[in-house]
Formats: C-alpha cells, structure tokens, sequence
C-alpha cells in the first residue's frame, strides 16, 4: 500500500539472549539465529555455545529496509512476522568436509507496534520446538525456552496525525459449515481457498486469500477460545503458526451482525457446527490502511455495501521444475470447482463506534451477473485477477498486493462485460438457459446461468455458510461520548432551580403525626357510624361489653377485608419515618438485630403516648373537630383535563394543566403532560419549554429527552435533535423507542446508513425484551401458584406514582352529601364533620398501631375519607344512590389507584410486534401527530408489520383529529374486517358517529364496545357519550346506569353531572343532589352543574340555596338556553329562585 514518506528507512532487530536451551547433544550445544522477514533472509547470528543453564548471549543485530518502490511497505509489517529460526550446529565427524546443523525451534515476533508510532520495543517471545527437537521436553524446573528481542527504529515510522488518520484491518476466516457432502477427506487432496479485495488507493485493490482450509467430518463442535493462526504457510514449528494473545471466543447467535443470526436459525447452527463437515482456516490476515485508503474503504463501504468473498478449491499439484512455457501450460489447465461467494454486508463498519463485525453468511453460486449487481464488482478474484496467485505463491502462502495494476488488455474486457451485464439474469432469471450480450448473440464466455454452475449450487442445497470477522483498530465513523452528550444537553436546557427549602425538626415531625392520627381516626369513627349508626355513641354507657367487642371484631374485619386498615399504615407511614429521622437522628443502618428490636420497641412506646395525646387533642367530649379540606389530587386534575381537551375545551384544560404545574413544579410528569397539550394545540414553542423543563428535573429521563428530541426535529433543530435522540440511547441502550426515533431522524437528514443502523438495533432489542418476557411469563405463572405479590404502580412516564396522592373509591365515600347550604365556587369546598365517635373505633386505631411494627402492607391506596354533614333535604336512614353503588363495587373488580384516576388513553396496550407500533403508541400518547404518518409508511413496509388492525386503527384516529370524517369511515371499515371483535374499532366508530352528528349509529357502537368482555382503551368517553346520548332519547335508566359505572371507574365533574341529571329526571332528588353535589366539589365552575342544583332546591323548597345556585348560574354563563327557560319555568311554577323578580 501507499507508503508514508518516500524515503528508505531501517528497522533494526536485535536478539539479545535465550533461554532455557539445549540441543541433541547435549545440554550445551552450538547454536545460532537466522532472521527471515517476506520470505527473505535476513542474516545469521555469530556461532553461540549455550551455557550448562541453557541461556546464549547472541546479541545479533538485523536490518529490514522499508522501501516505497517494489520492497517492504508498511503493510508487510502489519500481516508479516519476523521469523527467528534456533539452529544447532553439530561437530563435525571425520572425514566430513561440511557442518551439519538441526533446527531446534522457531519464534515469532510481530512487528505491529511499529505501526502504532512506537519507536522501540522489547519483547520475550516464545521459542516453539519443531517436531522431534529436544526442546520438546524443557529441562526440570525450567520454563519454556525463549528469546529477548528489542524493536527499534531511528524514528517513528508515523508521526501521530499519521497513526490517528490511519487505521488497521483484520479480517479472521474460522470455517466453511455444512459443506456439500461431495467434499470427502480421502482422494486427491484438494486446497480450499477463501478470498476477498480490500479497496486501497488508486486501481489497484488489496487482495487477501486463505489458503489450506483443514476439511473435518462432524462429531464435535470446534472448542472456544482456540488461537487464530497466521495465514502462512511452511511455518517449521506448530507452535509458531499461532498469532500471540490472538483468540477465536464467538458468542451468541443473536449478536452476530450476519444472515443466521434469528432464533429459526439456531437449530440448524447448532445441528452444522456439532453433526455436519466442515471447513476450518482460524486464520487471521491484516491490512495497513494508509489515511488515503482509510477514506477509500469508507467510499467503497457506502457504495457497494455487500462485498463479495470468494470460496473454491483446486487439487493440490506438485510444481515440477520446468521450464516457464511448461508452467504456464499446468495453469491453464487447472480448472476452478466449487466456486461459490458469501455475500457480506459492511455497512454496520460505517455505524458510529463500531469497529467489529462477526457473523455467519450463506454462500451462493458465483455468477458474474448476480455478483456484479450485488457487489458491483467486475472482477473474480480467483479467476480473472488473482488466479495466478494459487500457484505463485505455493511455497510460501503469503498474501501480498498485486504488484502491477491490471493489464489493460483485461480492464477493457471487463469494461466490455460491463456494457452487457443488462442483458444478464436477475435473481427470478437464474434458470436462463444462457446469457448474451446486447450486441452479439453469442453467449459470454465467461459467464454461465445457474444450471451450468452445478457444483456452485450444490452449496445452496447445503445450506454453507461462513463464519467471517472483520475488525479495524478504529471505528471508521466515531461515536460521541457519553460525558459529551450529557454535557451538550446541559448547554441546551435551562439550569434546573433550587429546591424550596422546606422547615423540618422534631417538633414539626411531632405535630405531622398529631395530623396523620386525627385523620385516621375520623375516618375510623366514619366507618363506625356507617357500620353502626350515630346512636351507638349517644347510647355508649347503655351497651354492655360483649356487645362492644362484638361491634370492635366486626369494624376490625371490614377495615381488613376493604382494604383500609393497610391503606391507613401506609398513610401514616411517612410521619414516622420523619419522626425516625429528626427525633431520633437515625438515619443508618442498625449494626445488629438486637440494636434494631430495642429501637423498635422504644419507639413503639413513643408513637402510642403520642397517639393518645392526638386523640385527646382532637376529640374531646362536647368540642366538635375542625372543618376538612378536601382537594383534587394530580391525577384527578389529569382526569379533568383530558376531558376538556377531548371536548374541545382547550382553555379550560390548560387551567388544570396549569393547576397540577402550581401544586408541583418539582413533579416533571406534570410537565410532560401539559407539553403533550401543547403539541395538540399546535403551540410548538411552549411545548418545548415544558420538556426541556422536565428534562432540567431529570437529565437522565429518558421519555423527556426523546420528546426535546420530538420538538427540535418540529422546529428545524437537526444539530440539537441529534444530541437529543444519542443521549436517550447512550443512557438507556435497551430503548426501542429511542433507537426507532433515532432512526428517523437520521431517515428526514437521508443518512441511510445511519437509518438501518438504528433501526437494526430498535429490532434487535424488541426481540431480546420480546424472550425477556416470556421467561417472565413463564416464571410469573409458577408465583402465582405460591402467591400474588403486588408490584407499586408507576405513572404513564414512568415516574412512580406517590402513594400519598392516590385516592381509592369505596363506593360512594367520596361523594358530597346533600347539604342545607351550597358553597360559593373555588378550588375547594369545605365539610363539616362529625363529632367524636365511641371507643370502639379509639381502640381499633389502638389496635392498628400495636400492629404496625409487626407487619408491612404492600398497598399504596389510602382512604381519604370525607365526614358529610346532616341533610335537610331528606330524614331517609338510608340511601338509595349509596347503596346501589355499593353493591355495585363489591361485585365489580378492584382497580388500584393509579388506573383509577389515569386518562383512558394512558392504558397499556398488547406488546407491539414491531418496532415502529411502539413508537407509534408512544407518539399518539404525546399528541406527536406530524410523526406518525412518517412512521405508519415505515409499519407498513416492514415485514414483520403491514397492514393490520392496529394499523388502520391509528390512521382513523389521525383523520378523526383532522375531522376527516370520510377517511376515518374507510380505515375503520378496514380495521373492522381484520378484526371485527376489538373493542376499539368500536369504540373509535362510536366516536366518529357522534361526532359527525349521527347519534342512533353511535349508540349501537358504544353499546357493542362495553359489551365485549375486554375494554377499550378509551372507556370513559364511551360510557360519558353512551350516557349523553340516553338522556337525549329519555332513557333515564339506561343514562344513570352507565354514568354509575362511569363515576365507578374514574369519576369527574362531567360523569357525577351526568348521573345527577338522570336521578333528577327520576324525580330522585335525594340522589341527584348528592351526585351534584360531588360534581361541583370536583368543579365549581360548571354552569350546568350550578342549574341543575337550582331545579333540585327549587323543587323541594330550599329558597336561599336555590337562589344562590341560580346566580352562579348566571354569572358562569350558562349557554343551555333551553336549560335556562326551565329554570324560569320552575321559578314561576314555585314562586321564587329569581331575585330579580
């Protein structure tokens, strides 16, 4: 190759001593060195008498010249070791004129350190024994024989630009398998020979071939780690032919980069590299890449990204000497067999940091045609360029670069070829029985159609492959690093900002369990009025005892069985924690279990005197406890938001996204949420801001670094959304989206290479987690024999949901009872709760703390429970609405928390058979509409993809969000036909119809979807329409059981609404108040709620409230015209509700 000066310059090697020597005669024999370099003698040492401990001083010093014109290149040193050849000399007998001598051993040293821009080096290098040689068996307590050897040159051969802009290839044959069974290990012997080109600078390409392939009958597997070996020839001792510190380790099937690397194709491996024949070379060659060449090689790499690799064999022939005319006749005459090509793709080289690939590849019939629209190679390297070289280097086996450029004789018959290759078989015309070129209608020589390449097609029926490794000393396109990255980004977001100092101590850790024990105990004291009644308290010093152990075992038990005993430990959990921390300063752990119980119990004796000062401090006999706040919680707020963005109520779903922001600015789940709105109203800018926001709380989120990567590609920021989609990958490697993503983007800036590149890996980590899973399945089923473990609920970004912010439903628990006054509209409304309750429920709770230590709930759902107020409105002991809604929830299934108050749309949907219907998902969830379609295309082209349900699913609801009601129709229509019994085709359809106006439709839909046994995955709007459209058509009973089971699973201002309308069109006031009442507790800023509170006090008589109902009626602007007359029209018929009268 190019060399990188023009001036000759030395390399000196010098053999300072050995060791551990002894010859044939004795233990001190005569020895000296011989150094060969390229098949070249070098010189020998002076004659050495070995020492009785084996050691010679040879201090023999040899020179190898490095010259550009015709001698030793730079690329010699790389693939080419020194050979030095221990030689003993032995005496002369009598009358004999001439020194007989017998080789001992020979050492190997590589010279590619030189390359590396090392001036000198010293090494001990092995002396490996030939055959019969003495030094076979070392002498007792001695180690194997060796050289000292010292490398060195005047100046480094590179200068560091050079070493950094240069590079080295290595490429390691291991073995041909499942070779034709006409290959037979008896016979004439048959030399198989595997080779390829390497592009260098200029015309002329690097030729590398492996000779002398070892053929093997099946029965075992070839053992890891084995050496690779050089790819000489004629080495003397088998010890030498290994490369030092060179090893074979293969690895899984799945991490290959070649053709057989799926699970399908692990049988069949395993079946051809443990039962079948096989070819075996382990030998590795190298490739100096000179800076010009490195750049070559990439150019060649993005132009033709499969490279052909020649197989074949030739008998092995014995040169006779002859004159050179008769030489040449034995060439000719010589024809190739089996001459088959392995076709391997080179593109992962051009993939950032990627310096390695290894992988089996099929090897088909080599056919010009097929070769040249493949590869784009005009030239067999056997046949046509380097055929002479299976004889010329016989001797020696060296690979080496052609010495001339091609003839031009044969440039310009392959330029003819050239010309005609259109007239050539493609891949579906192999059975052709000829091939002609356009201008003649003879058929080319030189090429033949598959049925005259019978022996090439017998590797196909094979099934051959090779197993190939091509590595360079440097990646060809380098890869950003990590600690670069993740300094980027922090140059693009804004500083995250200081945490709010929060005031602690022990006092505060105090009177934070003080407030956790008064909670708890009303909501113990609720549960026992409800049990019980009220009068239980008033008769206290009436009931026995037996019958108050009796009520105590009853509360106990259904605090257990509801849930609520492990939801109350859970919520005071963390103001013992604190109380741990700040009081006690433990904040470590114990150094012995003893420590540990003595802490325990001195603590326990602490949390009990402080429960009963709570409980002295917050019910007293005749004091009445202070008025609850109750708030929406985050996820609550969520729930409301999605329904007016649903709705169409942008403005108003911005004030609860801007609601959840003021309560937790720390919380970057919020954020992401509130810039998913802001894709959907199209306001890119704030968007951004809101994700980069999330990012500065966690620069490792992976989901807020994809979504900046999301919004700089939307606002042209190619370099910013580069860095973006490389960090998400570099933090999280296992990430499909992220490497899905990555792939698109590089897909809109046409890296094609880069595209695949990510793609292949998106892939190849949805099969690893795709196994992952089932193993996990597979495991899960055999848990669920012993037991259920119940795993901590994680939001929709993956942020772990707060056990605190979780509310649990229990029926109607959180429902606003009727009350004698209405509250004027704010974010929350105040209750009044009841007074003290008996000591029964006081020593439950007793009960409950003596617990604690002793066991650990798993549930993250504590009850908030609210005290209602007595109602003028009805004296009934019991309520209908409640009990129906009980009895409904003990018969339905359980739902945790987090699902409780999530937006439909952030369920978890089947596993993606594809890497593109993940991301796809994950694009729908944060409203990244623009993006979808680009990666629809790309489903729809992959072949384990296509059009499928799911598929034309999301394209309806693409169009539905553009209002495109007629393409909507028709991909649903073809979603239908896939799959006619999912739940959100119907659904989906349900919407359209409603919302292109056709009600009737859209009932029969909605009624199909909640039908099926499985849910859609958008419920709460299908029972929210149902419903809407059964109060339309006065199917009031039909209206308030689907608002039931609406407020059942994720109840809102608009399904409480619902449900009141229908009870007040019941004529069930006592009811309908109550469901108001929670829906303007939830929003008390609902127009329509405040009419219909004004009806229900109009109806049973309550002026003040109906009157104060009606102007909060007025001043929110209710737009139900028709609403509003029957106000008036109610107003007229009772004779008061309207001041203005």
């Amino acid at each position: 190759m190019d060399q990188t000066s023009n001036t000759i310059r030395t390399v000196h090697i010098t053999v300072t001593n050995g060791y551990d020597l002894k010859g044939f005669k004795g233990d001190t024999p005569v020895t000296f060195v011989r150094a060969e370099f390229n098949q070249a003698f070098l010189g020998d040492s002076s004659k050495i008498l070995v020492s009785p401990e084996g050691t010679a001083k040879y201090n023999f010093t040899s020179n190898i010249d490095l010259s550009p014109d015709g001698g030793i290149t730079l690329d010699d040193l790389a693939h080419k070791p020194l050979f030095l050849t221990v030689t003993e000399v032995l005496p002369k007998e009598k009358k004999q004129k001439d020194e007989k001598t017998l080789t001992l051993g020979q050492a190997v040293v590589d010279l590619l350190p030189l390359l590396e821009g090392e001036e000198s080096f010293e090494t001990t290098v092995p002396l490996h024994p030939v055959q019969g040689s003495p030094l076979e068996t070392p002498l007792p307590g001695s180690k194997q024989c060796s050289l000292d050897v010292k490398v060195f040159v005047a100046e480094p051969l590179l200068t560091p630009a050079q070493v950094s802009a240069s590079n080295l290839l290595k490429v390691t044959l291991e073995a041909a398998y499942s070779v034709p069974e006409s290959f037979m290990p008896v016979g004439p012997q048959q030399n198989y020979m595997v080779g390829l080109q390497v592009p260098s600078v200029g015309e002329k390409d690097y030729i590398m071939i492996f000779k002398n392939g070892n053929l093997k009958l099946g029965g075992e597997k070839e053992p890891v780690p084995r050496p690779k070996k050089w790819p000489i020839a004629n080495i003397l001792a088998p010890g030498a032919n290994n490369i030092p510190d060179a090893f074979i380790v293969g690895g899984p099937y799945e991490e290959e980069e070649g053709e057989l690397n799926h699970p399908e194709d692990r049988e069949f491996r395993n079946q051809a590299e443990c039962t079948k024949k096989r070819i075996v070379w382990d030998l590795e060659s190298r490739c100096f890449l000179h800076p010009t060449a490195v750049s070559s090689l990439q150019k060649r790499i993005a132009d033709c990204r499969l490279w052909p690799v020649e197989i074949t064999r030739v008998p092995m022939i014995v040169m006779p000497k002859a004159k050179p005319g008769k030489l040449e006749k034995t060439e000719d005459e010589n024809q190739l067999s089996f001459h088959g090509v392995a076709y391997v793709n080179m593109v992962p080289l051009l993939y950032p940091g990627v310096k390695r690939i290894r992988g089996a590849f099929h090897v088909y019939p080599y056919l010009d045609g097929t070769v040249f629209e493949k590869t784009k190679c005009l030239f067999s390297l056997f046949r046509d360029t380097g055929h002479h070289l299976i004889h010329n280097n016989k001797a020696g086996g060296l690979n080496s670069p052609l010495s001339k450029p091609l003839s031009k004789n044969l440039k310009e018959e392959r330029l003819g070829k050239e010309k005609d290759i259109e007239g050539r078989p493609r891949l579906g015309e192999l059975q052709a029985p000829s091939i002609k070129s356009q201008s003649s209608d003879t058929p080319l020589e030189s090429e033949a159609p598959l049925s005259h390449n019978l022996e090439g097609q017998q590797y196909i029926e094979a099934g051959t492959y090779i197993v190939l490794e091509i590595q360079l000393d440097k990646a060809l396109v380098p890869k950003r690093m990590p600690e670069e990255l993740a300094r980027r980004v922090k140059e693009m977001i804004p500083p995250r900002p200081p945490l709010t100092r929060r005031t602690g101590g022990a006092q505060k850790a105090v009177s934070d369990y003080h407030t956790q024990i008064k909670g708890i105990s009303r909501a113990i004291l609720t549960e026992y009025h409800r049990m019980f009644g009220k009068q239980g308290t008033k008769l206290e010093s009436d009931i026995d005892n037996e019958t108050m152990e009796e009520q105590k075992c009853q509360l106990n038990y259904e605090l257990n069985c509801s849930g609520k005993y492990f939801a109350f430990k859970e919520q005071l959990k963390h103001a013992v924690v604190k109380i741990v921390r700040e009081k006690y300063l433990k904040t470590t752990a114990f150094e012995s279990q003893e420590e540990l119980q003595t802490f325990i119990s001195e603590l326990y004796v602490f949390l009990v005197d402080q429960m009963h000062v709570a409980l002295n401090q917050a019910i007293p006999d005749d004091v009445p406890s202070s008025t609850s706040t109750i708030q929406t919680s985050s996820n609550q707020l969520r729930l409301f938001a999605f329904e007016a963005e649903v709705n169409e109520n942008f403005e108003m779903a911005a004030v609860y996204y801007e609601e959840r922001l003021v309560r937790e600015p720390q919380n970057l789940e919020n954020w992401l949420d509130y810039g998913a709105f802001c894709l959907l109203t199209e306001d890119n800018i704030k968007a951004q801001e809101c994700f980069r926001k999330a990012l500065s709380l966690n620069e490792s989120h992976i989901h807020s670094l994809l979504l900046c990567g999301v919004l700089a590609v939307l606002l042209e920021n190619y370099e910013q959304a580069e860095i973006f989609f490389e960090d998400a990958t570099c933090l999280e490697p296992t990430n499909v989206i992220a490497w899905t993503l990555l792939g698109l983007f590089y897909e809109i800036q046409n890296n094609d290479i880069r595209m695949e590149m990510a793609f292949h890996e998106a892939f190849k980590q949805l099969q690893a987690r795709t196994l992952q899973t089932k193993l996990k399945s597979s495991a899960t089923i055999e848990n669920n024999e012993e037991g259920v473990k119940v795993e901590p609920s994680f939001g929709p970004w993956g942020v772990t949901q707060e056990s605190s912010t979780a509310i649990k439903s229990e029926g109607l628990s959180g429902i606003r009872p009727r009350s004698s006054h209405l509250l004027s509209p704010r974010l929350t409304m105040d209750l009044h709760s009841q007074p003290q309750g008996p000591n029964t429920a006081l020593s439950s709770l007793d009960e409950f703390l003596e617990e604690s230590p002793k066991a650990q709930s798993e549930s993250q759902e504590p009850i908030i429970t609210v005290q209602p107020r007595e109602s003028s409105l009805a004296q009934k002991s019991s309520n209908v609405l409640l009990k129906e809604l009980t009895t409904k929830k003990e018969t339905s299934k359980c739902q945790d928390s987090s699902a409780f108050f999530s937006p439909t749309h952030y369920d978890t949907p089947q596993p993606p058979v594809t890497i593109f219907m993940e991301t796809i998902r994950f694009l729908m969830k944060v409203n990244a509409v623009q993006f979808v379609h680009r990666v629809l295309a790309h489903e729809l082209l992959c072949p384990q993809g296509g059009p499928s349900c799911e598929y034309y699913l999301v394209l309806a609801q693409t169009h539905l969000l553009r209002k495109d009601f007629a393409k909507t129709e028709e991909y649903l229509q073809q979603a239908a036909q896939m799959d006619y019994l999912n739940p959100n085709v119907w659904g989906v359809k349900g919407h359209l119809y409603f919302l292109s106006g056709n009600h009737a439709e859209a009932k029969e839909c909605y009624e199909r979807t909640i039908s099926f046994v499985v849910d859609a995955s958008e419920m709460h709007f299908i029972f929210l329409r149902l419903g809407h459209i059964y109060l339309e058509e006065k199917e009031y009973e039909n209206a308030k059981r689907t608002y039931m089971q609406a407020c059942k699973r994720s109840p809102s201002c608009l399904t409480w609404l619902g449900l009141g309308i229908a009870c007040y069109r019941l004529e069930e006031l006592t009811e309908a108040e109550d469901a108001l009442s929670e829906a303007n507790a939830l929003n008390n800023c609902n127009a329509e709620v405040w009419a219909y509170l004004a009806l229900v006090c109009l109806k049973v008589g309550r002026q003040l409230e109906a009157e104060q109902a009606y102007k909060y009626t007025i001043k929110l602007k209710l737009k139900d015209q028709a609403l509003l007359e029957e106000i008036h029209s109610v107003q007229e018929m009772v004779g008061f509700g309207n001041p203005s009268f």
